[in-house]
């Protein structure tokens, strides 16, 4: 199976960067076909240009930094985010790079008049969320957990309509001590060795 990690944290060191590690270990052992997209290390601008905007609804977006990000879009069967949680939602960068990589002609298209977007994503059958998350889970259910409400209800409905999918969180991330993050990386080894 061809899988698309995307990962998001500034900083390389960060226990985020240890979950991804994990990650592509797990995949590349059990023989997936696995691509890395760091969109902190490779600088992606995830800040949407008034031109793009302008024609969001006609076409995809004509630059041509976003090209690899389609490509790798069109040849993932499994999509995995890893990111930390900041403010209950996705880390900017994550969420700029879906305004501008799951466009029009890409992900969807737009119908002629009313009617239903037409997926263009069926061919992404699995889809999963490992994360990092100050708060305790009970306060991240009561303001609605933004960020796995926007890759597991929103972005997955452009995906098979069949798509699996799974959220991991290593909630109380900010007191967190090395024996929850050793065992939390033991679940990450789990999770994915059922994905």
């Amino acid at each position: 199976m061809r899988v698309l990690v995307v990962y998001c944290h500034p900083v390389p060191e960060s226990y985020c960067a240890a979950i991804r590690d994990t990650a592509v270990e797990v995949l590349t052992r059990r023989g997936w076909d696995v691509r890395l997209l760091d969109l902190y290390a490779e600088n992606f601008d995830p800040v949407m240009s008034c031109e793009e905007r302008r024609f969001y609804n006609d076409r995809a977006p004509e630059d041509p930094a976003l090209k690899p990000h389609f490509d790798l879009l069109m040849w993932a069967e499994a999509i995995l985010f890893i990111y930390p949680t900041w403010w209950y939602g996705l880390p900017a960068m994550l969420k700029g790079w879906f305004d501008r990589v799951w466009a029009t002609d890409i992900a969807f298209k737009l119908p002629a008049g009313k009617g239903r977007i037409t997926s263009l994503m069926r061919h992404v059958t699995k889809v999963g969320v490992i994360t990092t998350c100050g708060a305790p889970t009970w306060w991240s259910v009561v303001v609605g957990q933004p960020g796995r409400k926007t890759i597991l209800r929103g972005m997955r409905a452009l995906c098979a309509t069949r798509c699996k999918t799974f959220f991991l969180a290593h909630y109380l991330m900010d007191s967190s001590t090395p024996k929850s993050r050793t065992a939390f990386l033991g679940k990450v080894r789990a999770r994915l060795e059922r994905f």
